[in-house]
């Protein structure tokens, strides 16, 4: 080949490198934009899901100075008494000049209903108290709670907000007195739901949670790793092993409403199962994650050297201890990772809880499996449909525990993954 031709196909290569060279780059800068703009947006998420939803973790409540009249409290009859009647005229000795029926009803209105019951919880607790002036932190009502918080503005008009010039005077009389603050809301993390969001609260959900996620571990585990290990290690390659392994990919990738459809056919209508109970949720989403145990389970066997088995086999342990005492616990900490990330899915699953009733507005605390209750996601969708300002924060806080649980329980699995990972 001539120096003439050897330096023209030195400098067609050279092209085609700096072609390759350039297009390499392009590929460099469109994936860093990708994942700036995926980060972004994850940002931009967790900013407003914080920003509103920070507040809920504080909680506006007025100091009142409550007689409490003999005449008013048997001690013999307690539940009979007028505890919302001593509350209002409490508020009345505060506010002495309020004497119109109207203005009266707009300063009823700025202390939460709550404030009944806990007043109702101290004397019950502490009945010599009655023939004494006690002094009582009790909720605000939400429109307090939100102006406090700076959500309704007195420099609007009085017709565009839910309190008045007059009430905002009021809190203002408060203020001045230190009679109203801001509080760590404890009563969003130990009630359960309520029509007035100010007593509203996570704890009923977080149980109904806990139930439900407490029978979803007890079938699926053990019956997803069974399944794994028999299709595995046991079961023949036939035409009917290859049937089952193509269900069970196709049932991870089902929809996960039609698992509450399944549900509702049959664990409700057909067995009869209590609705709205932790028992019918845990099966449904048993069902649910069973095909995302199985396909993690058996990566973690497949993992598992052949020389394992060869050499378990080799020294006369039969093919059931080979599996039950080498193969299995070496593959364990995958079967829990992907036990954890299936149970993880299970958490933030709404659409099949739907399905079986765990939309209702339960607000007793679930003691049991078959009590009736919801789960945090149902109860996120709940007050994201409620018109109440108030809830808006509600909803951003309980979206911020959601996420705290998805995020632990993910963080359990990587370092379950790492700890107990073994590179062959």
């Amino acid at each position: 080949m001539s120096k003439r031709d050897t330096s023209r196909t030195m400098n067609i290569v050279r092209k085609g490198m700096g072609r390759r060279y350039r297009a390499e780059k392009r590929f460099k800068r469109i994936g860093l934009v990708a994942i700036i703009f995926s980060l972004s947006c994850l940002a931009t998420l967790f900013i407003s899901i914080i920003g509103n939803g920070h507040t809920a973790f504080l909680q506006t409540v007025v100091k009142m100075d409550i007689y409490l009249d003999p005449a008013e409290f048997d001690p013999e009859s307690l539940n009979r008494a007028d505890y919302q009647g001593t509350i209002k005229k409490a508020l009345r000795t505060m506010f002495p000049q309020v004497t119109s029926r109207g203005d009266k009803k707009k300063l009823y209105a700025m202390i939460s209903t709550g404030a009944t019951f806990q007043l109702m919880d101290v004397i019950k607790q502490t009945p010599d108290l009655i023939g004494t002036t006690i002094s009582l932190w009790v909720p605000a009502d939400d429109d307090v709670d939100m102006f406090m918080k700076g959500y309704i503005r007195r420099d609007v008009e009085e017709t565009d907000r839910r309190l008045n010039d007059l009430q905002i005077s009021w809190i203002d009389a408060l203020a001045h007195d230190g009679r109203i603050k801001k509080r760590f809301n404890t009563t969003f993390f130990t009630s359960g739901d309520s029509r007035e969001p100010e007593l509203a609260g996570i704890w009923g959900a977080t149980c109904g949670s806990f139930y439900t996620l407490l029978i979803t571990l007890l079938l699926s585990f053990p019956v997803g790793v069974a399944a794994a290990v028999y299709l595995e290690e046991f079961a023949p390659k036939n035409r009917f092993t290859d049937l089952i392994e193509v269900n069970i990919n196709n049932l991870a990738a089902v929809p996960s409403i039609v698992f509450g459809l399944l549900g509702l056919a049959v664990f409700l209508n057909l067995f009869g199962l209590p609705r709205s109970s932790p028992l019918v949720g845990g099966l449904v989403l048993t069902l649910m994650t069973l095909p995302t145990i199985i396909i993690a389970s058996r990566a973690a066997l497949k993992s598992v050297p052949p020389s394992v088995r060869e050499a378990a086999l080799s020294v006369g342990a039969s093919k059931t201890q080979m599996v039950s005492h080498h193969v299995l616990p070496l593959a364990l900490p995958g079967m829990l990772t992907g036990t954890i990330i299936g149970m993880a899915q299970a958490l933030g699953e709404t659409a099949p809880l739907l399905m079986i009733g765990m939309v209702a507005f339960i607000v007793d605390i679930p003691g049991g499996l078959q009590d009736p209750s919801t789960v945090l996601p149902v109860q996120i969708f709940l007050w994201a449909d409620s018109p109440e300002r108030a809830f808006l924060e509600k909803t951003s806080a309980a979206i911020m525990v959601l996420l705290a649980f998805l995020v632990t329980m993910n963080a359990v699995a990587v370092f379950l993954r790492k700890k107990f990972e073994r590179r062959w």
